[in-house]
Formats: structure tokens, C-alpha cells, sequence
């Protein structure tokens, strides 16, 4: 009982799998019980319910995961797109102008 108690805190996503692909499974086998499916069947939508679940127990626990948080000293990253309102920084760079390119001179035909 010490194994499954410790397995249970230590996995809890795996066991809410398991969990929920047995309650899921047994709905499943009670809806369709009248049906008349085959065993390949029967197979094919237990795997793929059992799957579902997963798919489930994953997605919810994107929720539990801890989100990165900025480091304190790190400098914010610059927006995209300018505030089209926002006064610049002082400390702020001056964007610098696309460089020129130099004019073509004007090539010269020798007419004869």
C-alpha cells in the first residue's frame, strides 16, 4: 500500500491517467455493449480512448507547470512594434538611417 501511496505523489499526472483511462473505458464499454462490434473494434476505441485520456491529463497539466518568470536583472525586450504615442528614451539609441547607396555613374556610349 506504501508502493501505490508513493507512486500516486511521486506521478500524479500518470495517475491521473490511469485513473481517468479506466473510468473513461468503462463508460465507453457500457454506452456501446448493445452495439455488436467486433474485437478488433472494441480494441481500436479502447486504445484510442485510453490515448483521449492522456491527451486530456496532458493538456490540463500544461496549467500545473511553472511558467518562466523574467530574471530581475535582465533588460526588457524591445517591443515589436513602436508605441505610436511613446516619447523616447533618454538613454535610448537613435535608429540609424538606411545607408545610401552610391549613385551609378552614367556609363558612357561611344557612338561611332
Amino acid at each position: 500500500m506504501a508502493k501505490i501511496k508513493a507512486f500516486i505523489t511521486q506521478h500524479p499526472q500518470w495517475t491521473s491517467w490511469i485513473v481517468l483511462s479506466i473510468g473513461m473505458v468503462i463508460i465507453l464499454i457500457w454506452s456501446a455493449r448493445d452495439v455488436g462490434l467486433l474485437a478488433g473494434q472494441w480494441v481500436a476505441l479502447i486504445v484510442a480512448t485510453i490515448a483521449v485520456a492522456g491527451l486530456a491529463v496532458w493538456i490540463i497539466g500544461w496549467e500545473d507547470e511553472p511558467e518562466a518568470e523574467p530574471q530581475p536583472n535582465a533588460e526588457p525586450q524591445p517591443n515589436a512594434e513602436p508605441q505610436p504615442n511613446a516619447e523616447p528614451q533618454p538613454n535610448a539609441e537613435p535608429e540609424a538611417e538606411p545607408e545610401a547607396e552610391p549613385e551609378a555613374e552614367p556609363e558612357s556610349s561611344t557612338e561611332a
